[in-house]
């Protein structure tokens, strides 16, 4: 990989910044509330230690980042880059939540293309893992372009595996 897939990247609204351990308590009020995982393949990761499992997984991963409001200074949520697969040349953004106060401000779709302008620098293709029962983040991906290509089970770092949808956008598809 000759790319970093932890750089800060921002527009004028947002900032994702590199995850550090001592971001765990102000990203884990944003995740303490059950309504954010309601509808995700692991609905108890607002239970503190299910999130300190999650958290461990972000930070070992290398690609993790966290979400500011650049006005605010608020932490909205977190997402991540993982998975290149250099052969195929692409890469998954996943992981990816946020704050009840965040949602329908369409805060996701500007996350989304800060991150995608910046690694279609790299790559071709860009694939997301979608829990099979999240209908929410099912109808985020197709707004911003995502075609369901898949469906596999995955493990995600120290939880059981769960059936998710894989959606693919490719570089040549973006304008």
């Amino acid at each position: 990989m000759k790319f970093s897939i932890q750089p800060v990247l921002e527009n004028q609204d947002y900032k994702l910044i590199p995850l550090q351990q001592g971001d765990f308590e102000s990203l884990y009020e944003v995740a303490s509330d059950p309504r954010v995982w309601e509808q995700h393949p692991n609905p108890d990761r607002y239970k503190r230690e299910v999130f300190e499992s999650f958290f461990k997984g972000a930070m070992e991963s290398e690609g993790a980042f966290k979400i500011i409001e650049k006005s605010s200074g608020d932490v909205l949520g977190s997402t991540r880059f993982y998975n290149y697969d250099e052969e195929d040349n692409h890469i998954f953004i996943g992981y990816t939540f946020y704050g009840t106060k965040s949602w329908g401000k369409g805060i996701n779709p500007q996350v989304k293309k800060i991150m995608l302008d910046y690694i279609f620098q790299f790559v071709d293709k860009v694939h997301f893992h979608v829990g099979k029962e999240n209908l929410r983040s099912q109808i985020a991906m197709e707004r911003i372009g995502g075609k369901k290509i898949a469906e596999e089970e995955v493990a995600y770092y120290a939880e059981p595996s769960r059936t998710n949808f894989v959606y693919e956008i490719k570089k040549e598809d973006q304008s």
